[in-house]
Parts: C-alpha cells; structure tokens; sequence
C-alpha cells in the first residue's frame, strides 16, 4: 500500500466503499430507465430512443480520453468527481421539465461527458492508495459495493416507481448524488499518491520510472488495442439488451414497466456482486484473460435465451446472466488495463482511451437495435447483439495475451517488468 499509515488507508477504503455503492446509480445517470420513461412516459419509437441515447453517448466517446488525461495530471481528484456527480444529477433533473428530443439531447449528453471522469478517477484512486499488489483484490471490493449500490437504488426506484410513477427515479438520483458526494469528501487526500495513481513508481518492477512514458504507448502496445477492440464489441453486444428488455416489459404492461425493470436490474446486480468478489479473490491466481474471455461468451447465450420467450419472469430470470457477464467485465477491465500500462504512468488514459472504444460499441449497439427491431422484431435484435459478442470473444482468444504480472515470464526466470507488455 501507498500510505505509511494503516488508520488512514483503512479510513480511505471505508470511504471508498461508500463512493462506490453511493456513485452506483450517480454514475449511469438514468440509465435503461431513460428508455422506458421515453417510451411509456413521452410516447417516443424505438428508434428515436435509440438515436437520443447514441447522441448522448457520442458525447461521452469525446470526452472520455480527456478524462482520463485529466486524472493523470491532476492531484484534485476528489474535486474532479464532486463537480460531475453535480453535473450529472443537475442535467438529469432537468429532464422532465424539457422533454422535447432537443433538450433531452443535451441534457443527456451532459450527463454522459460528465459521468466518465468517474470510472478513471475511482481507479487510480484504489491503486493510488493500494498499489498495484492490492490492486486487483481492491477493485474486486469496488465492484461489490458499486453493484450492491445499483441493487438498492433499483429496489428502491421499482417499489416507488410502482406507487408514484416512473418520474420517482430522479427524485432518488439526487438522493445518492447527495450521498455520494459525502462519501468522496471522506476519503484522505494525503492516502492517495498521485504517481501510483497513474501507473509510476511500481515497486515490483526491477527498474522503476520516475517520467511517463510517451502517449505513444497507447498506440504501439498491441495487447491494448485487441483489448479495445474486444471492449468495443462487448459494449456494442451489451448496451442495448437491458433497454430491450425493458422495451418489451413496457409494452406487456406498461404500468408495471418501471418496475419490472426495476426487477431485472435487480436480479443482475444480486448476481454482479459474488462474480466481482470471484475476479478480486482469484483473477491473480487464475488468469486475468480468462476472466475477460468469459464475461464476453455469456452474451451470446443471453441473446439466444431470450428469444425463447416474452414472458416477464423468463426475461427477467436471463437478466441474470447479465450479472455475471457484467460483474466480471466490471472488476477485471481496470485490472487488465493497470496490467498493460504498468510503470509507464499512462494508467488512466489508457482506461480513457479503452472506455472510447467502449463507449463507441454502446453508442452503436442501441442505434443498431432500435433500427433491427423497428425492421425485423425484438428476436432478430437479440440473436445480433449475441453475434457480435461471439465475434469479440474469438478475437480475444487469438489476440489478447495473458496479462497479470509475471504471465509472460518463462520458468525459472526474473519477471521482467510488467511494461514489457506494453512494448509487444
């Protein structure tokens, strides 16, 4: 661990926990639920939801590689993340008083560049006050209170959704903003150091670097783009299943869409936190592309399951394997990205640059399905989504290495320096 005193760094992972499970339903805004206030609330098509959420997150895709800049240079990162919880909720809240497709637009795309400081700046948060020994096992414990955050808030936001309407879910984002917000401002400043942070001063590496490496790094390192372009097929698989589902819910029953929603998000989160605490206890000693290759094969399966049936309990029971895809997609994407870049203090741009591809697969994948669906049904949208991650999981077997430190080294060998990957 980066801090010399124990109560401090405890005091700090406290206080990471909190952010994590507060910054939960903070961080994704409003989510699938945008969908189906969209939908049941304003009478928009499928395809108009598609279209106003792929604009929104073409806004994150612009702003996500400066963000992530910004958390390498920076040493206000809690300030950083304090300003765009409050941007976040501000533009959301916004919603139901401008809900014309132009001010909806905005304010979501507002929200989205706002909400992607929050998975860099968490991230060199952990490894600035754990190190990278701990790292894996500290990411792991973000991911439970973060999907154990979402679980609560969609509890919270189905049973009042089913009393007060689905308008309730803004009235509880500014509740956990305000949490949130408590929860950051408790973590020490002097636990964090800010090399560690970004990916300097690794301890366990025989030659240290006290500079960073060029930016170059992030276009030379191979093993970084076959991860980004398999991030970029996950997502493009990923995004858009929840809000179909949550589509398809509607229209079944439209006064109990918000809560059905509710359900599945439910049910995935539940599943999410024991898988995030399997990637932290054992993604060291099992290999961390392994863990990625399998969150990438569930999509498939999840696609074709739910064409078998539209009945609310069936969808709502394959939701839960979006619980497993996700809560170890969720835990092991940092890891993976700390392991390519470690020691030449490109950590968070990296994950920047990473998190562009990914957003870039979420923009895409609910444009894609809202225009399957409006010309060949929901079934043909799912059986897509679950191609593309097929796609995804064979390029990842082929071309991503192994990358937890010491993967590559060969027996009876000094481990060379974890950057050594980078360089491939």
């Amino acid at each position: 661990m980066s801090s010399q005193d124990p109560d401090q760094t405890r005091r700090a992972g406290r206080a990471l926990d909190a952010a994590n499970f507060f910054l939960a339903d903070v961080r994704d805004g409003l989510g699938p639920y945008l969908a189906v206030y969209l939908l049941i609330e304003q009478q928009w098509d499928e395809a108009r939801i598609g279209l106003v959420m792929s604009i929104a997150t073409i806004a994150g895709i612009v702003a996500q590689t400066p963000a992530g800049a910004l958390v390498d240079a920076t040493r206000a990162k809690r300030r950083v993340m304090i300003v765009a919880a409050i941007m976040v909720t501000l533009a959301s809240l916004s919603l139901p008083l401008f809900p014309g497709f132009l001010p909806v637009a905005i304010s979501q795309g507002v929200a989205q560049a706002a909400a992607v400081i929050f998975p860099p700046a968490i991230a060199a948060v952990s490894l600035g006050i754990f190190g990278h020994a701990a790292f894996t096992r500290r990411i792991g414990r973000n991911e439970t209170f973060n999907h154990a955050g979402n679980a609560v808030a969609a509890g919270l936001a189905g049973i009042s959704a089913y009393w007060f309407g689905p308008t309730v879910v803004f009235y509880l984002l500014a509740a956990m903003a305000i949490a949130s917000l408590v929860s950051i401002l408790a973590i020490p400043a002097r636990a964090i150091d800010h090399d560690l942070a970004r990916g300097l001063h690794d301890a366990d590496a025989e030659s240290q670097r006290d500079t960073p490496s060029s930016f170059a790094v992030l276009f030379t390192c191979r093993p970084l783009l076959a991860f980004a372009i398999c991030v970029l097929l996950f997502h493009l698989s990923n995004a858009a299943m929840l809000p179909l589902v949550g589509q398809k819910l509607a229209l079944e029953d439209k006064n109990m869409g918000t809560s059905l929603m509710s359900a599945c998000i439910v049910a995935a989160q539940l599943v999410m936190v024991p898988f995030a605490m399997l990637v932290g206890a054992r993604a060291d000693s099992w290999g961390h592309k392994r863990f990625f290759l399998a969150a990438l094969l569930i999509l498939p399966i999840r696609g074709a399951l739910y064409t078998l049936s539209d009945n609310p309990f069936w969808l709502v029971g394959v939701q839960l394997l979006d619980g497993v895809g996700a809560g170890i997609f969720g835990a092991i994407f940092p890891v993976i990205v700390a392991d390519l870049m470690r020691n030449t203090g490109r950590f968070n741009i990296a994950q920047g640059a990473v998190i562009t591809a990914q957003s870039i697969g979420a923009a895409l994948s609910t444009t894609l399905a809202g225009f399957v669906v409006v010309g060949a049904g929901y079934s043909a949208a799912f059986i897509t989504l679950g191609a593309v991650a097929a796609i995804g999981a064979l390029i990842c077997l082929l071309a991503l290495p192994e990358t937890r430190h010491g993967a590559l080294r060969p027996q009876g060998k000094t481990a060379p320096p974890a950057s050594a990957i980078a360089a491939e």
